[in-house]
């Protein structure tokens, strides 16, 4: 819009509503004084400058005139009355002029603002009158007054159609594009939650494995006084568990397969519920952690929504207390209110030296934790208090 208003036209004209108008270029431009250059002439050709004995205006007097309207009549938008006036006073003695006097009227509709219409109308009406008394007597002065009105109000009525028009167009080209941004926007955030909820699934299903395997590989490269029944089942248990990251972290990234995802038989990640969470501690046992488990019966029957995120609280807890308090006892406690599921899991801050290097971590698993109780309507809790780490969380049960 405004390339074309430095090429062409200047300005941008704006209707009752304020919807701005595109800018003219100056092809656009050049094509509507043309025209309105041609009609002149064609009324020129047809009156043949002064019928009926009236006060003839000369030929190159009334180009001239013509061509100072149709210099006027360029600049119509930005200074509308004043232009129309002056447009409409030269062709109540100019009939070339009335060309661009048309084009004025056009214009001056297509703006549907009140007093500019009445001010270039009312002057329109009186250039005709003008122009009847000067070139007709008679009958004819009253049928060219009143043919003068028709065309006024006809011309006026045509711009606001047009301007009307205008306005709806460039209502739904706002409208389409808002649409278009805002299904951009609501395209992004889905993006954004699909790629922060695979990030959770990948760092809940990984970072358990990884700092299993982590701390036992740590055990054989630091602890020389293994016996060879030992070591064989260290490596064994890297091994496996190596094998289970490998084949959850399979099933995650099925979910970005499109061919998956087409034919309706996309690959869901692991979705364990409150049933798993026994196994899952037998698994950290099995890898040397002692975890005493408490889980009471009423929260055997909890959705498996609520089952899941107590599920991965319970699975980042473990891997926490791995990484930063590895021998330390871990107590994990399931509990079931009326209307919500509470998981307790307490570990002490450290315990005596160890001979492995401390599981690098980025410290996000909690605040992913956290997002994820949130987003079950619930809350969660990590605090230090003499000596012992505490995570708590309370999930929402439907009821």
């Amino acid at each position: 819009m405004e390339r074309a208003a430095r090429r062409g036209y200047p300005g941008v004209v704006t209707g009752p509503e304020h919807t701005p108008f595109p800018a003219l270029t100056r092809r656009q431009e050049g094509v509507r004084l043309a025209v309105a250059a041609l009609a002149g002439l064609f009324m020129m050709m047809v009156t043949g400058g002064a019928p009926n004995g009236g006060l003839a205006v000369p030929v190159g007097t009334d180009l001239a005139l013509c061509a100072a309207a149709l210099v006027l009549v360029h600049w119509r938008r930005r200074w509308p009355v004043p232009v129309g006036v002056a447009v409409m006073a030269l062709s109540g003695v100019s009939t070339s002029a009335s060309g661009p006097a048309c084009l004025a009227l056009v214009s001056a509709g297509t703006r549907r603002r009140r007093p500019e219409i009445i001010a270039v109308g009312v002057t329109s009406v009186i250039g005709g009158a003008m122009y009847a008394s000067l070139t007709t007597g008679g009958p004819d002065r009253v049928v060219t007054m009143v043919f003068g009105l028709v065309v006024t109000v006809g011309l006026i009525g045509w711009g606001m159609y047009l301007g009307e028009r205008r306005t709806t167009v460039a209502s739904l080209r706002e409208r389409a594009e808002r649409a278009e941004r805002e299904r951009d926007l609501q395209a992004e955030r889905a993006r954004s939650a699909e790629r922060a909820r695979i990030a959770r699934e990948m760092h809940d299903v990984l970072a358990h494995r990884m700092s299993l395997i982590a701390m036992h590989a740590g055990a054989l490269q630091y602890r020389a006084d293994l016996a060879s029944d030992e070591v064989r089942d260290a490596a064994t248990l890297v091994q496996t568990s190596a094998h289970r990251a490998l084949d959850e972290l399979r099933q995650v990234l099925g979910v970005l397969r499109d061919e998956g995802a087409a034919s309706g038989q996309a690959v869901q990640p692991p979705q364990p519920t409150l049933a798993d969470v026994d196994a899952l501690v037998r698994e950290a046992r099995a890898g040397g952690m002692r975890v005493d488990l408490d889980v009471s019966p009423a929260a055997a029957g909890v959705p498996d929504t609520t089952g899941r995120g107590a599920y991965r609280i319970v699975q980042e807890a473990l891997t926490n207390a791995r990484k930063h308090a590895p021998g330390a006892r871990v107590r994990v406690r399931i509990r079931r209110d009326p209307d919500a599921l509470t998981v307790d899991v307490e570990n002490p801050l450290a315990v005596g030296a160890t001979s492995t290097a401390p599981t690098p971590g980025a410290g996000l698993g909690l605040v992913g934790l956290a997002e994820r109780a949130a987003l079950l309507g619930g809350s969660l809790e990590h605090a230090e208090s003499e000596g012992t780490f505490r995570v708590r969380a309370r999930l929402p049960v439907a009821a």
